[in-house]
C-alpha cells in the first residue's frame, strides 16, 4: 500500500547536518554532533495506530482445552473489556444479516434459526454470536477529477459513518485516482481520519479495482480485528486499474474476506451500467450493499445506515466438511427461519477460496 513521502523535510535536515560537517572538519575545527533526530538516514516506520482497547495477537489455544468457549474460538480481551474471538484454523466465520418480509433488521434471532450450506452440503455451526463486535474497516473513496465538487459532502458522510460505528472499530482511509494512498493507517481517532479525507488531489482517472485489492490486502496483513469491512465510494467506471474486476471479486472473497458496502454517486456517468454492475457485482458476492443515490444529499444518511448493518450482524462460524486444506472456490448459503416471522433473507458472502488466507496472509 502506498504512502504518500512524510520524511522528505528529516532527509534534507540530515544532509545539510552532514554538510556542515565536512566543511567543519575541512577548516580543521573539531566537527559538531549531528542533531539526534538525524541519526539515521530513515527512521524505522512507524506501527499502524491500534484502536483503544483492540487486543494483540496472542498464541492460539488447541479446541477443546482450557481457555476456550463457542465452539473453539478463543476469547481475548483489551484494556476496554471488550472480547473480540479469534477463529480456530479450519473454522470458517460468516458475518450475516437477516432481514423480514417488511425489509427490517432482525437481531433476535437464536442459533437454532439458522442453517448453512457450503457447496449444497448442510454443515454443523460450531459457534454462534449476536453481540456488537468492533470491525476493521477500510474507508476507501474516489479522488479523481470528477469528485472535486463532491468530496466535501462525502467526506463528512464517512466521518458520520465512523461516528455510528462500534467506538472500538480500527479504521484506516485510501484515497484512489489513478493511484492509490494510504493516508491514514488504522486509528480511531476522528481527527486523524479527517486529515486522511482531507488530502484531496482530485485528478486523473478511477483505479478503483486496483484500491479495493490494495485495501484487502491490507486488512488480511495489518488488521487485529477478525470482522472486516470496505466502505468504499465512486462517481464512475473504472478505467485506469491493472486488476480487472474478476480479479479484484476473487481477492475480496479470500478466507475472511471483507465485506463491501458501496456507494455509487453515477449520474451523468457515460457508462453507468458497467459501474453500477462492478459495485453490485463486489458487494453482493461478499454480504455486503451497493447504493446508488440520486443526489449527493442522500450519502450521509447512507453511511449512517451502513453502521447500522455493521452493528446488527450476526456472527456465524462453522468446520466445512470438506476440508479447507483441498483449496477451491466453495459457494455458501445461509437460511433462517423463525416462529413469528414470515419469510427471512440472509445477507451473506455467496462463496470463498478455500486456504487462500493461510496461503498469502504472510507475504
Amino acid at each position: 500500500m502506498r504512502r504518500r513521502n512524510s520524511q522528505l523535510p528529516l532527509l534534507i535536515l540530515f544532509f545539510l547536518t552532514i554538510l556542515l560537517v565536512a566543511r567543519a572538519q575541512d577548516a580543521g575545527a573539531p566537527p559538531t554532533q549531528p542533531p539526534a533526530t538525524s541519526s539515521t538516514a530513515t527512521p524505522p516506520p512507524s506501527q499502524p495506530e491500534q484502536a483503544p482497547g483492540a487486543p494483540t495477537a496472542s498464541p492460539s489455544v488447541p479446541a477443546g482445552q482450557p481457555g476456550t468457549q463457542n465452539g473453539g474460538q478463543i476469547p481475548e480481551s483489551g484494556d476496554s473489556g471488550v472480547f473480540v474471538f479469534r477463529k480456530q484454523v479450519e473454522e470458517v466465520v460468516l458475518h450475516a444479516t437477516v432481514i423480514d418480509d417488511k425489509q427490517r433488521i432482525v437481531t433476535n434471532l437464536e442459533k437454532a434459526a439458522f442453517t448453512v450450506y457450503e457447496d449444497g452440503h448442510p454443515q454443523t455451526i460450531t459457534s454462534f454470536r449476536r453481540e456488537d463486535i468492533p470491525v476493521a474497516m477500510g474507508i476507501v473513496v474516489d479522488n479523481s477529477g470528477s469528485m472535486r465538487e463532491k468530496r466535501q459532502k462525502v467526506n463528512a458522510a464517512a466521518l458520520n459513518l465512523v461516528r455510528s460505528s462500534n467506538p472500538n472499530d480500527e479504521v484506516f482511509i485510501v484515497n484512489f485516482n489513478d493511484e492509490y494512498y494510504l493516508d491514514q493507517d488504522f486509528t480511531a481517532n476522528i481527527n486523524k481520519l479527517k486529515e486522511g479525507l482531507d488530502k484531496i488531489e482530485a485528478r486523473g482517472g478511477t483505479a478503483l479495482y486496483d484500491a479495493m485489492v490494495a485495501s484487502a490486502d491490507h486488512l488480511k496483513k495489518s488488521a487485529k480485528l477478525e470482522k472486516r469491512v470496505i466502505f468504499v465510494v465512486t462517481d464512475g467506471e473504472d478505467n485506469a486499474s491493472s486488476e480487472s474486476l474478476e480479479q479484484a471479486v476473487k481477492r475480496l472473497q479470500a478466507e475472511n474476506g471483507p465485506t463491501v458496502y458501496a456507494i455509487g454517486i453515477l449520474g451523468d456517468e457515460e457508462h453507468p451500467k458497467r459501474a453500477k454492475r462492478a459495485l453490485e457485482v463486489m458487494s453482493e458476492r461478499t454480504g455486503g450493499i451497493a447504493f446508488f443515490p440520486k443526489t449527493l444529499d442522500e450519502v450521509d444518511a447512507i453511511s449512517r445506515s451502513v453502521a447500522h448493518d455493521i452493528r446488527s450482524q450476526y456472527t456465524l462460524g462453522y468446520k466445512p466438511s470438506t476440508p479447507k486444506s483441498q483449496g477451491g472456490y466453495r459457494t455458501v448459503k445461509v437460511d433462517a427461519k423463525s416462529r413469528g416471522y414470515g419469510k427471512l433473507v440472509v445477507r451473506t458472502k455467496s462463496g470463498y477460496y478455500a486456504g487462500q488466507e493461510r496461503a498469502s496472509g504472510g507475504q
